[in-house]
């Protein structure tokens, strides 16, 4: 008998056969478990710092608690715990350097031990509060369905969220973000926009080489990357490593692409 590669099992019964057979190999092994560290027929596993089940993946409670309960840090060093804290779960917060951009600019070389708190900080610590403590879930990828990415660009940084289809909508399984640079952010709109793309691509590289993905954008002008010929000679060579990549390019509205977009235009 096989054990199946599911991360969960359908039914109670399918579930007894998988842990009959695992139970064989670990003896088989000459392994043994400690029932304590064990959790059996659970809907839910927390799994370092996380919990898993129901075909999705999202924030333990506990944790949880400790990001609503952070009290606002007054020095450079407690500003680093904190994000060293909500760090941890960027993948469920949208343009995650982008929002925490205010805050990561009081931890840099040269900058006062004693926190400069002002307005753009006090956004970005609420924002952050708030994505992570309204329990953000992901799915759980499903390497067998089609991939959908949607990127953004703002002034401070790059967004991407990689997508699946679930009983006909389409949800997140994994986010990322990177902050700009002083020299990325003066570059154009477009060039920010295709940079967004190129990079979100190879970020996500490992499950979208080798597959047909749909990349999402809500910047027409770039509608057509895949095959456009471009004035700036900087997006012509940021495209052509994209040339290995089958993919198709769809038009949405801003409004729709809130993996993306969402709380990168913080300032």
């Amino acid at each position: 008998m096989e054990v199946t590669d599911d991360l969960q099992s359908e039914t109670w019964e399918a579930h007894v056969k998988t842990l009959s057979e695992l139970f064989k190999r670990l003896q088989e092994a000459s392994f043994t478990v400690r029932p304590v560290k064990c959790l059996l027929g659970s809907r839910t596993v927390d799994f370092l710092g996380h919990s898993l089940g129901r075909g999705a993946i999202g924030l333990q409670n506990e944790n949880v608690e400790k990001v609503r309960n952070a009290p606002r840090p007054k020095t450079k060093k407690k500003v680093r715990a904190f994000l060293g804290l909500v760090g941890y779960y960027k993948e469920f917060v949208p343009n995650f350097a982008a929002v925490s951009a205010p805050l990561s600019d009081l931890v840099r070389k040269g900058q006062s031990n004693v926190a400069n708190w002002g307005d753009s900080q006090e956004r970005a610590n609420n924002s952050l509060k708030v994505a992570m403590t309204s329990k953000p879930i992901l799915q759980l990828l499903d390497v067998n369905k089609k991939f959908v990415l949607r990127t953004d660009a703002s002034d401070r940084g790059l967004g991407a969220a990689l997508m699946q289809e679930n009983e006909g909508t389409l949800f997140p399984v994994a986010y990322a973000s990177k902050k700009l640079t002083d020299g990325e952010r003066k570059y154009s709109v477009t060039e920010k926009e295709a940079l967004a793309i190129v990079w979100g691509v190879k970020k996500f590289s490992l499950y979208l080489y080798g597959t047909v993905f749909t990349l999402q954008r809500d910047h027409g002008a770039l509608q057509f990357l895949n095959t456009a010929k471009f004035v700036s000679p900087r997006i012509l060579r940021w495209a052509l490593p994209l040339q290995v990549y089958n993919f198709d390019v769809q038009y949405i509205k801003g409004s729709e692409n809130v993996g993306a977009d969402y709380l990168s235009r913080i300032e």
